[in-house]
């Protein structure tokens, strides 16, 4: 008996060292089951390496270690300040964050350092805009000057944000509210509760500074010859909630992340990254409310997370103009899988900062459910930039008021949705005069999609490229899309559809301008209108290939001006 209870006794302490260091280590790809590791790197259709994790030492305290208290009203910044520093000065660890409320000013992440929010947690960022300096930094691609975002890190390694609670960025004190985004009641409301109106009275500004900033044409990004021009408009210069720069190894696993000042999650310049397990969620009326904004970043895992926001949801970029081309870092290997967007203005979005290039992309097993556009890719002359190989499969998109797929190279920055009665803001001219091509033409090429489904939709597709810079080798395999209006090709070159079903019910199904090297294989149309099933517009329309359809010769318009070769049925029907 002793001898057992001697067995029993190792038995036990051994199952509890075993425990205590599962338990001190950071949760990571590392711990998942391999199933799960070969599933997420399964069939990429391009070379890349496996993202390495941030790993962390045993290490950890509670930020109520150093006077934290949970009640909403303390300001506990220097509590978070405290427990950072002592985890570093021991190597790194867990800086936890137990059940309650944690106002605090802004947090500076550390190397080796795990923010770790415990299920209950919930902090909440000051609404004092004094506590948020004006730091240089990078916003929509320029460099710039802007305040200081509520959590922060930059040049750092081996970081991380996980657990179960809230991050809030009290984004509602700092946006700027249209008021054709709210109810009467809503608008009531808010001009009651303090703020000052924009002179024609259609928009709230925070303050007087906030107000002030925007009456320049800036689009966002005021650019002043001295810096202390920043100041005089300080409550305009709205912060990202977490930004990240030139890091290595970042995790985010668990938490929420919402109502952020302007965009929620911005890594930019970061290697090794992987967001996985969290919640995004800002006001569906909140400027420049993006949830995540991957910039010039290599190397990322976007998996099993929920987006509901109110602008891009998954959104890459790579600078702006100038600024992006000279950085010259492209967003590149990266696998986006496993995620569900609600409402935002595309659910996965390429630019339209993306001068510094976008390349080898992954996109995947994605639920979009009401975003104003499904797959959006934009961008405009002035921004150069390539943008390549994408890959994109499994998608599933239902209500999508604009396009379910939309390439539009002529973007001017508007929401996909004009904000008051409705329809789109796209730019609808088409400019037939060819821009010299040079470092600035921005080129999106070697796209890929199948196994799409749209139901329930406003426009199927809408593929836009520039005259002098055709979309080229964009490819749909197996798709099934359903949309009150068909698709559209204005300048694009080099269009492979196999096995696509077309089903609306206004206007013509296709129409192609200006396009070249269409190949439609196994194409059906099936439609209510009484309207032709395709169009051929332009002199370069050309090489167009229907094969295996149910389109007839009867049923497509040919232009005047379109080559009397352009266009071949096989077999004709």
């Amino acid at each position: 008996m002793k001898n057992y209870t001697k067995i029993s006794a190792i038995i036990v302490l051994g199952a509890l060292v075993i425990l205590f260091f599962t338990w001190q280590k950071a949760p990571g790809l590392a711990d998942a089951p391999q199933n799960l590791i070969d599933a997420i790197y399964a069939g990429i259709e391009f070379d890349m390496p496996q993202v390495q994790e941030p790993e962390f030492l045993p290490n950890q305290c509670t930020i109520t270690d150093f006077g934290a208290v949970g009640n909403g009203l303390e300001n506990n910044a220097d509590a978070f300040l405290q427990a950072i520093e002592a985890m570093t000065a021991k190597g790194g660890g867990k800086v936890i964050v137990p059940r309650g409320v944690w106002m605090t000013g802004p947090i500076e992440l550390q190397s080796n350092i795990n923010l770790h929010l415990e299920v209950g947690a919930l902090i909440i960022f000051s609404r004092d805009f004094d506590e948020y300096p004006i730091v240089k930094t990078s916003f929509e691609g320029l460099e710039t000057y802007r305040c200081q975002s509520p959590i922060s890190g930059r040049g750092l390694e081996n970081v991380a944000i996980t657990g179960n609670g809230v991050i809030d960025g009290s984004g509602d004190a700092w946006r700027p509210v249209k008021k054709e985004k709210m109810t009467d009641r809503q608008w009531s409301q808010l001009v009651q509760s303090g703020g000052v109106l924009s002179d024609d009275g259609k928009i709230w500004y925070p303050t007087e500074l906030s107000k002030k900033g925007d009456r320049r044409d800036n689009f966002n990004v005021p650019d002043f010859d001295d810096p202390s021009g920043y100041e005089a408009v300080k409550d305009f210069l709205r912060p990202v909630m977490v930004s990240l720069i030139n890091c290595q190894k970042v995790l985010l696993d668990g938490p929420t992340f919402q109502n952020s000042p302007a965009w929620n999650i911005h890594p930019l310049m970061c290697e090794d990254v992987i967001v996985r397990n969290i919640t995004v969620r800002n006001p569906w009326y909140s400027q420049n409310g993006d949830g995540l904004d991957l910039e010039s970043c290599k190397n990322v895992l976007i998996y099993n997370n929920n987006f509901d926001v109110g602008d891009d949801a998954i959104c890459f970029k790579s600078g702006k103009n100038e600024d992006g081309r000279k950085r010259a870092m492209p967003t590149e290997n990266v696998i986006v899988t496993n995620n569900i967007v609600y409402h935002g203005h595309g659910g996965f979005t390429v630019g339209s900062e993306m001068s510094g290039s976008v390349r080898n992309v992954h996109i995947s097993n994605c639920t979009f459910i009401g975003t104003d556009i499904g797959l959006r890719f934009k961008s405009t002359r002035g921004r150069g930039g390539i943008v390549e190989n994408i890959y994109i499969s499994n998608i599933d998109m239902v209500g999508i008021p604009a396009e379910a797929i939309g390439f539009n190279l002529f973007y001017e920055g508007k929401s996909p949705i004009l904000e008051s009665a409705g329809g789109s803001s796209l730019s609808t001219e088409l400019e037939n005069l060819p821009a010299p091509v040079d470092e600035t033409t921005p080129a999106f090429r070697n796209i890929h999609m199948k196994n799409i489904t749209v139901t329930s939709s406003g426009t199927a597709a809408f593929f836009q490229g520039l005259p002098e810079m055709k979309l080229q080798n964009i490819t749909l395999e197996n798709a099934v899309l359903e949309a009150e209006k068909g698709i559209t090709f204005i300048d694009a070159d080099g269009i492979t559809f196999k096995n696509v079903k077309l089903i609306h019910k206004k206007e013509t199904g296709l129409v192609l301008y200006n396009s070249a090297d269409i190949e439609l294989n196994k194409f059906t149309i099936e439609n209510d209108a009484n309207l032709p099933l395709v169009r051929l517009l332009g002199k370069e329309t050309k090489s167009i290939r229907i094969i295996d359809s149910t389109v007839k010769s009867k049923e497509v318009y040919i232009a005047e001006e379109v080559p009397a070769d352009a266009l071949v049925i096989e077999p004709e029907l």
